[in-house]
């Protein structure tokens, strides 16, 4: 018997608070949004194991339509914990890295307009990349990495 192959991520999924300041954050990031649509009813719920949820979601695409990025909005039932303050080391999913042209300019225009902070330092590693991690002003952990040449 073949064994079935990977064909590809289909996408990274992040549950947010206000799903217009993600979505604008993303954008300014690069992303472009695909869809938005509300997500409910029974087979939802057979698929998450929440039952009767209600949720609004978001797809953003990135620039070379390879990776998409759901944003996910809980109407019902309530978020159950929020991990938005976990330190980097913390276990699980923590935050998605996106290449980007140049990290300065970007990390200023996503404080300026957004509220975002700095999480540590703008870094280099080797002659390979700049690298840093941001937090949007709602808390979401964004990684910044600009190839050097």
């Amino acid at each position: 018997m073949a064994q079935n192959k990977l064909l590809r991520m289909d996408n990274m999924g992040i549950v947010v608070e206000s799903l217009d300041k993600a979505i604008s954050f993303f954008q300014e990031i690069g992303l472009r949004l695909e869809g938005r649509a509300l997500i409910e009813g029974e087979w939802a719920g057979r698929v998450t194991g929440l039952r009767d949820q209600s949720v609004e979601i978001a797809m953003l695409v990135t620039p070379d339509g390879h990776s998409r990025l759901e944003l996910s909005r809980f109407i019902s039932p309530a978020v159950v914990s929020d991990h938005r303050a976990a330190e980097v080391n913390a276990l699980g999913y923590l935050r998605a890295m996106f290449a980007v042209e140049d990290v300065d300019e970007l990390v200023t225009r996503l404080k300026e307009k957004h509220g975002a902070r700095l999480v540590g330092e703008v870094v280099r590693y080797e002659d390979s990349y700049r690298l840093c991690y941001v937090r949007a002003a709602d808390g979401l952990l964004v990684g910044l990495a600009q190839q050097l040449f």
